[in-house]
């Protein structure tokens, strides 16, 4: 794929989005082709990095197929994504271009599947959903935790976060998007179903985890992260003839356990409600974040217990800030690794699991994201 650059990110001039340029400034190697692309060229150009700034506009067709165009891997974190990504995941199947984001919103990851997958397979494009917090720890923590029990058995498995940090403005955004599109986000995925080919001879299970408690309160997370886990599990015969997945959030007494499920409750009934879901947007303000020194004490931990073949195994993901830092650090390693690794060879809509792997786990762990066995 001859193009005049190797990783195009489209979206540098928000918060995340400039964390991540300025960790692709220094992680991408001396012989890395890459550019900032967003519709604010001035905007790009404060950031003062030396690289070139193209310009496109997520809502102008055009100027997304001739970005797309000009390069092998593109990477956005312009959202929601249900809102605004559509024009360039379609850009991107077209040209054959490799596509990276940082979603959380089923419904978006649904619509690219139901819309997008085969033409991506025809020219060659993986589209690849939630490279950042969301799901990467959790679809490659996974893929870890599979990779150490026996093949071609049945295999269940549950992952319990920890986690000391905010979520980013633009991810509370995307949640407050999401709850307003209850009804879309139904008919969407019934469509996807309607449309994926199940695997044969196999069955898959990936669901957020019920109440249980394991020296502590394990709650039921229900995020994107279990149906990105899912899709892994159907693509990879790895997983067995028999897969399972539960996820949790994890909290260690009984009323931090009621006022999570409480908070989350009240947050979910009033993003239902429109003026009250429009007070709260108006409160969130994506590009906005903490500071370097609130995001140095942030954490997250991910614990997986693997079953299967008669033998148990316990593993671990771990990082610094989720929201920002480590988020920023997935999304440029995975642009990095579709650039320069050697990658499955596959095309559609796939997940890190399936489009990168092992080259991702690698790259991820010598950037300080613990992948490990405990026992």
């Amino acid at each position: 794929m001859d193009r005049p650059y190797d990783i195009v990110l489209f979206g540098a001039s928000g918060f995340t989005g400039a964390l991540t340029a300025a960790y692709l400034a220094r992680a991408a190697g001396p012989g890395t082709r890459w550019a900032l692309a967003g519709r604010d060229r001035a905007k790009l150009e404060r950031l003062g990095l030396d690289v070139p700034v193209l310009t496109a506009d997520a809502t102008d067709a055009a100027s997304l197929a001739a970005l797309a165009r000009q390069t092998r891997v593109l990477a956005t974190t312009v959202g929601p994504y249900v809102l605004h990504g559509e024009p360039l995941v379609a850009a991107c199947a077209d040209a054959g271009t490799h596509y990276l984001d940082l979603t959380g919103e089923q419904e978006f990851v649904d619509r690219v599947y139901v819309h997008y997958h085969e033409r991506a397979v025809r020219s060659g494009a993986k589209l690849v959903h939630a490279c950042g917090f969301d799901s990467i720890p959790f679809d490659l923590g996974v893929l870890h935790t599979v990779s150490r029990l026996p093949e071609g058995e049945p295999l269940k498995i549950s992952g319990f976060l920890r986690v000391n940090g905010r979520p980013s403005a633009g991810t509370a955004a995307s949640v407050l998007t999401i709850m307003g599109r209850a009804r879309q986000a139904v008919a969407q995925g019934t469509q996807r179903r309607s449309a994926e080919p199940r695997p044969k001879g196999r069955r898959v299970s990936s669901l957020p985890g019920g109440l249980r408690y394991v020296g502590g309160w394990a709650l039921p997370m229900p995020s994107v992260d279990p149906h990105i886990v899912g899709y892994s599990a159907r693509l990879l015969d790895r997983y067995g003839p028999d897969f399972t997945y539960r996820q949790h959030y994890a909290v260690r007494t009984l009323p931090k356990a009621l006022a999570t499920v409480a908070g989350a409750g009240a947050f979910a009934a009033l993003a239902q409600i429109p003026p009250a879901r429009r007070w709260m947007q108006g409160r969130v303000r994506p590009g906005e974040g903490p500071s370097p020194a609130r995001r140095a004490r942030s954490w997250f931990k991910v614990t997986f217990l693997g079953e299967g073949g008669g033998e148990r195994v316990v593993t671990e993901v771990s990082g610094g800030d989720p929201g920002y830092d480590e988020t920023a650090k997935m999304l440029a390693e995975s642009a990095l690794c579709l650039a320069f690794d050697d990658v499955p060879d596959r095309a559609g809509q796939l997940t890190t699991a399936s489009a990168m792997g092992q080259p991702l786990i690698d790259r991820l762990h010598r950037a300080g994201i613990r992948f490990i066995r405990k026992s």
